[in-house]
């Protein structure tokens, strides 16, 4: 039995992160008792965002567009490619506003005992973006255990090619996320980079 529209809702709520039972019951009540638009805002918001935002072709980077706005910027260094795990570091790469490059957007690291691997990374694809004009990459994964074997990974997939890689300083702490760093922290990481 799926219980009543009330109860799908909520549990509607709960595939986003941080939210348990109480705080889905919360917003579920809110916008039923009094935001009703905002409620059918959001709700079309969401379907138009699920229906029209894919990934970059070239980045992998959520976009609306085939190729996104930072891949398209003539303006930016194609000779540097920023590795990130997630849309959320490069947002708060972009924030710091001390890089000028592009990105490449793993969406993860490798994790084999989640079925995790090389192919659902596209470090393929990574490969051969780097096999075009790039000459630095810059690592810019998490100081978790899955993200130092990604690191290792791809340094090992990329030594072949003669492209200098680099990896961010340590500025962040150990198990951080680079969502949750401040841009002065980010900006110093990446320029005090230093090779693998």
């Amino acid at each position: 039995m799926q219980g009543s529209i009330i109860d799908q809702l909520k549990e509607a709520f709960r595939v986003l992160p941080g939210v348990g039972p109480k705080t889905a019951q919360r917003m579920v009540l809110h916008l039923l008792e009094r935001d009703r638009d905002g409620g059918t805002h959001l709700g079309h918001k969401i379907l138009e965002a699920m229906e029209r935002v894919g990934q970059c072709r070239e980045c992998r980077n959520l976009s609306e567009l085939e190729t996104c706005e930072i891949c398209s910027n003539a303006q930016r260094d194609r000779s540097q490619l920023c590795v990130v795990e997630s849309p959320a570091d490069v947002l708060a790469i972009e924030q710091s506003a001390s890089y000028r490059g592009c990105y490449f957007v793993l969406m993860g690291n490798l994790s084999p005992i989640d079925g995790v691997g090389p192919e659902e990374l596209g470090i393929d694809g990574l490969a051969q973006r780097c096999g075009e004009e790039v000459g630095e990459v810059i690592l810019a994964l998490s100081a978790s255990v899955e993200g130092e074997a990604t690191a290792h990974y791809i340094s090992e997939i990329l030594g072949p090619l003669s492209i200098q890689v680099t990896r961010i300083a340590r500025g962040i702490p150990i198990g951080g996320e680079l969502e949750y760093v401040d841009g002065n922290t980010l900006a110093l990481a990446l320029s005090g980079r230093k090779p693998l």
